[in-house]
C-alpha cells in the first residue's frame, strides 16, 4: 500500500513528433509505459493510471496570446498534453488523489506569454495552463513552481515574471553552456514581483550530490518562506548522465531522492531525451517517491557511482552559488534586471528566436507601475508570420484604473484603427 495515493496521467502523443528521428518523439514515453507496467506499479493499492482530458481554446487563451490564433499554434496533441496536466491538477485539488504525475508530451516550459510557434520543442506552457485552470475553478492559489529540467524554464519565467502570487524556482545547467542562454541570478522578477523568480544556474558536471544540496539548502528554505498552497515540479529529466543534449550527471536514484525532498503535489514531465537509458528508470523513481514508497532499488543497468562522483570544484562552486541565491531572495534588488523606467511604465525590448520553427519575434513590453496592483502589461509583438499586434494582460485583482485603461486601449486600438493586426486581452486571470 502506498503511503500517499497517486494518480499517473499518461499521454504519449502517438500522432505528434517534430520529425521521425527528433529527440522529442513518441518513444520518449513508450519505454516508460512498458517499465511502469512491468514493475507492476499500477498493481499497487493507491496508485492509479488516468487518461488525460483535452484543454479547450479558452484554457490556452487564459495564459497565452497565440498569434495569429490558437489553432495555428496548437495541435490536438498540445491540447491533450495540456489537458493531461489539468487532469493531474484536478485529481489533487478535488481530493481524489494526494499526489499526481502528468506523464505527457509535447513539453511546454519554453513557451512564453506570447507564442507565435514552437521554440525549444514547446508551443504552449502545460504547467501555466494547468495553474490558471485550477485558480479559476478552486479560487486564489499561492503557487510555487520548481523547475528541475536541465534547460532554464524561460517560458514559465516569462509568464510569471510579474506575478507576486507565483514563486518560480529554476535549477538548470548554466545558460552560458546550454540553450536557451538565460536563467542567471539577476533575473529575479518584474517590477510587481521582485524576488519571486529564483534562478540557480548549475555548472556542467553537477550530479546527485549537487542537486540534493541545492534542494535541501535553497529550495526547501524558499518554499518554507513563501508558504505556497500548491507545489508543482516541472520534472524535466534531461540532466540525466546519459542525456544526449546536456552535460549533467544526475541519476534515477538522485531524481527520486530530490523528488522525495521536494514532495510536490503535482509533477509534470518536461524534457528528457535518453529514451531507453534514463526515462523509464527516472519516471519509475519519481512515481515511487511521490507515492511515499521506497526507491532505493531503482538503478540504471549501466550506473557507476564512482564514475559519476561529482568533482570537488563543482561542489565548492555550488556551495558559493547557494549562498548568493539565498542572499538575493532575502534582499531583492529595487528594480528588475531588464528594461528601464519610463514615467509610470517599466519597459523592456526583446528579440526572441523560435529555434524549432525558425521564426524571429520582436517585442516591446510595458508594465504599468501601479500602486494598487501588479499593473497592466501591454506587449507590442511582431514576427516573420504575424504583423505588429497588441497584447494586453490584466493581473488578477487588477485595480479599477488598470481595468479602465485596458478597456480604453481595446476600444481605441482595435483592428479598425489599422494600427495593429490583432488586439488581444487576457482579463484578470
Amino acid at each position: 500500500m502506498s503511503k500517499r495515493t497517486l494518480g499517473v496521467v499518461f499521454f504519449p502523443a502517438f500522432d505528434w513528433a517534430i520529425s521521425p528521428t527528433h529527440p522529442e518523439r513518441e518513444e520518449r514515453l513508450l519505454y516508460t509505459q512498458d517499465q511502469l507496467r512491468e514493475e507492476g506499479l499500477f498493481d499497487l493499492p493507491g496508485i492509479t493510471e488516468y487518461k488525460p482530458g483535452v484543454a479547450t481554446y479558452e484554457d490556452i487563451e487564459r495564459v497565452h496570446f497565440c498569434l495569429p490564433d490558437v489553432g495555428r499554434v496548437c495541435s490536438a496533441s498540445h491540447l491533450a498534453s495540456a489537458g493531461g496536466a489539468i487532469r493531474a491538477g484536478e485529481l489533487v485539488l478535488s481530493g481524489e488523489r494526494e499526489r499526481a504525475f502528468a506523464l505527457v508530451r509535447p513539453p511546454g516550459h519554453h513557451a512564453m506569454r506570447v507564442t507565435h510557434g514552437n521554440r525549444g520543442f514547446c508551443n504552449v506552457n502545460m504547467e501555466a495552463v494547468m495553474i490558471e485552470n485550477l485558480r479559476r475553478r478552486f479560487g486564489p492559489l499561492r503557487v510555487a513552481i520548481v523547475d528541475t529540467d536541465c534547460h532554464h524554464g524561460d517560458g514559465t519565467q516569462d509568464i510569471y515574471w510579474n506575478d507576486p502570487d507565483t514563486l518560480f524556482i529554476s535549477m538548470h545547467q548554466d545558460g552560458r553552456t546550454l540553450y536557451p542562454g538565460t536563467g542567471f541570478l539577476p533575473e529575479c522578477g518584474g517590477p510587481g514581483a521582485l524576488g519571486r523568480t529564483v534562478n540557480i544556474p548549475l555548472p556542467p558536471g553537477t550530479g546527485d550530490e549537487g542537486y540534493l544540496y541545492v534542494t535541501k539548502n535553497v529550495v526547501l528554505p524558499l518554499l518554507e518562506a513563501f508558504k505556497p498552497d500548491l507545489v508543482i515540479n516541472s520534472a524535466g529529466q534531461d540532466n540525466h548522465y546519459t542525456d544526449p543534449l546536456t552535460n549533467m550527471q544526475l541519476s534515477a536514484h538522485g531524481y527520486a531522492a530530490m523528488n522525495a525532498l521536494l514532495n510536490p503535489h503535482i509533477a509534470v514531465l518536461e524534457g528528457g531525451y535518453s529514451i531507453r537509458g534514463a526515462l523509464p528508470y527516472v519516471n519509475l523513481g519519481i512515481c515511487l517517491a511521490l507515492a511515499g514508497l521506497p526507491f532505493e532499488h531503482v538503478h540504471e543497468p549501466d550506473h557507476d557511482a564512482k564514475a559519476l562522483k561529482q568533482r570537488p570544484q563543482v561542489t565548492e562552486y555550488i556551495s558559493r552559488l547557494c549562498d548568493d541565491v539565498l542572499n538575493q531572495y532575502h534582499n531583492p534588488p529595487s528594480r528588475p534586471s531588464e528594461g528601464h523606467r519610463d514615467g509610470e511604465w517599466w519597459r523592456r525590448e526583446r528579440d526572441i528566436y523560435y529555434d524549432t520553427d525558425g521564426l524571429s519575434e520582436h517585442q516591446n513590453e510595458g508594465i504599468r507601475l501601479c500602486p494598487d496592483c501588479p499593473g497592466l502589461t501591454c506587449i507590442e509583438t511582431s514576427s516573420d508570420r504575424v504583423d505588429k499586434s497588441l497584447c494586453l494582460l490584466l493581473p488578477r485583482n487588477a485595480c479599477p484604473h488598470c481595468r479602465d485603461l485596458a478597456h480604453r486601449l481595446v476600444e481605441t486600438t482595435g483592428k479598425k484603427s489599422g494600427r495593429y493586426a490583432h488586439v488581444l486581452c487576457i482579463g484578470g486571470q
